[in-house]
């Protein structure tokens, strides 16, 4: 296992806004927009009625500083269902977008869920970005490791994306190369390896917490053996926690360069069917399932397989 450890607008309007990470334009901290947990669509599981609900878990909380934050197994009643009538284990393991901004409220939240790892998948030039990256704000005690699956340089992708068919081509690309390029291969191999290895609640981020993060949480939700609907369902909900932070971001841009760039970078910001998919069929192509993605491509062990199934499936 590797090591761990612990680790305005200034300048000009137009770089703060150019800056694109992980597929999201960002320029200021997220903030989470409420949400109607009856109606939230889950998936499979369809509208819940929150009177039903299994009583042992409370729904996840939303935390006010990290607008993407979430449960890998859905965020109320039993967990997702699997294939075989089982269901995930809520609890165990989150997934969010980047914890620059935590509040000391949510630092709290973040405690009382019994956080103990935090991976984080931003590469160096994220991290240190002056507009939208920073370090990790964790609870006490909670152990950092950066897993960093690099980008190309995305400052100057935003100011070459002419059309939305070009930013939602970029993502499809993105994701394709998810089964394509041997590094990201190996931060995939290395951030499921270690939360099988880990003890204690993992959690799991981007910049986003849609494209490297939606990644991960499709292998995990595909190794316990979640429905392939239910999985993009799940995929598409950060179109519903990143709206209030996209809608202040497109204003952004559209004020600091045109509309007519908030319109071609729009895209970019959230996730669609495609960009998955995408990526689903360079599996099918070049590994016929995901199973012999995980084993061939990222050279997972059964015995680390089984391990996350084991965390995952109830």
């Amino acid at each position: 296992m590797s090591t761990r450890s612990r680790m305005s607008f200034a300048r000009t309007a137009k770089a703060a806004a150019l800056v694109v990470t992980g597929g999201l334009l960002f320029a200021a901290p997220a903030t989470a927009i409420p949400l109607d947990l009856g109606s939230l669509n889950t998936g499979s599981l369809g509208s819940v009625d929150l009177g039903s609900l299994d009583p042992v878990l409370a729904p996840t909380p939303n935390l006010a500083s990290v607008a993407n934050f979430r449960d890998v197994a859905g965020n109320d009643g039993r967990g997702y269902a699997t294939v075989d009538g089982s269901h995930l284990k809520r609890g165990v393991i989150y997934r969010s977008n980047a914890l620059t901004a935590t509040s000391d409220a949510d630092k709290a939240t973040l405690t009382g869920l019994g956080l103990a790892d935090a991976y984080d998948l931003r590469g160096a030039t994220e991290i240190s970005n002056p507009f939208i990256g920073g370090a990790d704000k964790l609870p006490d005690g909670v152990t950092y490791m950066n897993i960093p699956i690099e980008f190309k340089d995305l400052t100057q992708l935003a100011t070459t994306i002419k059309s939305p068919e070009e930013a939602k081509q970029f993502l499809v690309d993105t994701n394709r190369s998810f089964v394509t390029d041997p590094v990201r291969r190996a931060g995939f191999k290395q951030v499921l390896a270690d939360i099988a290895a880990g003890d204690g609640v993992q959690l799991f981020h981007c910049t986003s917490g849609k494209d490297r993060t939606g990644w991960t949480a499709m292998l995990l939700q595909s190794i316990a053996g979640v429905p392939a609907q239910t999985i993009m369902d799940d995929y598409l909900l950060s179109n519903t926690y990143l709206q209030a932070t996209n809608e202040k971001i497109l204003a952004q841009i559209s004020q600091a360069l045109s509309p007519q760039v908030a319109t071609n970078l729009e895209p970019a910001l959230g996730v669609d069917a495609s960009y998955l998919e995408a990526g689903l069929a360079q599996i099918a192509s070049d590994y016929g399932t995901v199973d012999s993605y995980l084993t061939e491509g990222l050279g997972l062990t059964p015995d680390t397989i089984a391990l996350l199934k084991v965390k995952l499936v109830g």
